[in-house]
Parts: structure tokens; sequence; C-alpha cells
């Protein structure tokens, strides 16, 4: 996926490096809570920071190689093909690959109020070198960010930065002692099939043969993931996106409710006056 523009930069690698930026006033989006406003992947880093600062959080994943990572004074640590950390403003960073070797580094720049809270809840960890792990889903994922942003379209930055928070809880599992769980990538794996599958009807069985599971298990597993029944999360995945819709785009809610196959307009309009607190008529107003 060539999701980014590539260009040339001898100091930094002797492969072109690709970066994309939010190009849009962060005024115009949804969630400005939480913003990536650029990615970047260096294929082949040979460049070391030291003393660098930052101005917003970043997280760099290590897609390939190794080398070290220091915060101020606090000791150096060792960073291996699937390592994860993050920089931060208000503190010096010095890292990069070993001297006269490279790595691959993808970086996710971000801003926004919700990033306190992602470190109290242990989405952000700083000063630390997670290991992840070198799966290519975790690129792939990244890549997806980086091809929404790219985009210029305010929902997709917006739907960009809602995928980071899932990519960040994520990680989060990877390393809170239960990285090897195979439950974790299960839920994983479960959930992003069924966003992937948002404009289909909802079907229970179909989701479970996806995955080799009985619906019965689908539903527990759904359940203890998310905290909602599967239909119930289902629908407000639907009605989420039906939101973001209605910004952007001139559809009428009838069509809206079909793309997303709610095929009787009324019960598409209980639904989203449940979840939203508003019908739809007057969020698209509101806007």
């Amino acid at each position: 996926m060539e999701a980014m523009t590539k260009m040339l930069d001898y100091m930094i690698s002797p492969i072109p490096i690709r970066i994309v930026e939010l190009v849009m006033d962060i005024s115009k989006l949804n969630l400005q809570s939480l913003v990536i406003t650029a990615i970047g992947h260096l294929p082949g880093r040979i460049s070391r920071q030291k003393d660098a600062t930052f101005k917003s959080v970043a997280l760099a994943y290590i897609a390939d190689g190794e080398g070290t990572y220091q915060v101020n004074d606090n000791p150096v640590q060792k960073v291996e093909k699937g390592s994860l950390f993050f920089v931060w403003p208000g503190a010096k960073f010095a890292y990069g690959p070993l001297e006269g070797a490279s790595w691959e580094e993808y970086y996710v720049d971000i801003v926004g109020s919700r990033l306190l809270e992602f470190e109290e809840r242990g989405l952000i960890k700083k000063g630390e070198v997670m290991q992840v792990g070198s799966d290519p889903e975790w690129v792939r994922r990244l890549e997806t960010l980086a091809s929404l942003l790219e985009s210029g379209i305010p929902a997709n930055s917006d739907r960009a930065s809602i995928q980071l928070e899932s990519l960040l809880f994520e990680f989060s599992l990877m390393t809170d002692g239960s990285h090897a769980s195979n439950k974790s990538n299960k839920n994983f794996h479960v959930t992003d099939d069924i966003a992937h599958h948002i404009y289909d009807p909802i079907d229970a069985e179909a989701i479970a043969r996806r995955h080799n599971l009985s619906v019965s298990t689908l539903r527990r597993l759904i359940s203890s993931h998310t905290g909602y029944p599967l239909n119930e999360y289902i629908h407000r995945l639907k009605i989420s996106e039906a939101k973001k819709l209605l910004v952007n785009t001139s559809a009428s809610i009838k069509e809206i409710a079909l793309s997303l196959q709610y095929t009787d307009v009324y019960y598409f309009s209980r639904l989203f006056k449940k979840y939203a607190g508003v019908s739809a008529k007057k969020f698209r107003e509101s806007i």
C-alpha cells in the first residue's frame, strides 16, 4: 500500500522516506480531542537523535533493526524489531539505530486533550521501550492510518484517530503481561473484521464462520471485550458511521439508513436517537 509521498533525505536514510501530514485545520475535524498531525515511514533510518525535543506526543514503531532509546539522563534501553516507544514535550531524547546500522521506523505525531487520559489508562507508556511484536498486521494498520490522513477528507482523519485509539489499546494488551494471549489476538481480529463489514447486514453466523467460532462464543467474546451485546455493539458502530455520513455527505437520511443495511428507516431513526441522543435530522441541523 503506497500511502505516503516518497522523498529523499540522505541525512535520515539512503532509501526514500514517506511522510504524510494533516493538511486541514483541526477545527474542521469532529474529533479534535485526538488528532493525528503526521505519519512517517523511514525504511532505512541511519540517523540518530541526540538531545532531541518535541512539540507533540509521538509513537515510534520499529518494524526492523535494532538500536537504543534514552530519556533525559535515564538508563539507555535496547530497541529491537517489534519495539514501540514514545516521545513527548518537556523531555530530551536520544535514540536511533546502532552505529553503522539502520532500522525501519514508523512514527505517528498526535495532539489532543485525550492524551492525558490515554496515559492514565496505560495506552501511552512514557519512557518505556515496549515489545509488541513484529506482526505485519501492525504495519498494515499504520499504513491504513496514513492512507486515511493523506486523503485530505476530514471524516477520514477522524476515522484515523478512532483507529489509532484501537491500535494503542491493542498495543497495551501486548505489554500488560498477556502479550502472548490468543484471546487478545482473537478479540482484535474479530472486532477489526466487524468494523470492516460495517456496511453489511448484521449476520452473527457469518461473522462466527469467518473466525471459526460458534455464535455463542462470538457473543461472549464481544460482550467481554466491549461491554456490549453483539448486536448493540454493531448498531453502535453503524450509528457512529451514520453520524460521519450526515456530517460529510449530502445523502438523505433514508439513503444513509439503506447503505448501512437498515431497510426500515423508522427503526434506524429510533436507533439513531437512542445512541446519539437526538434525531438524525436534528443532528445534521446542528452541524
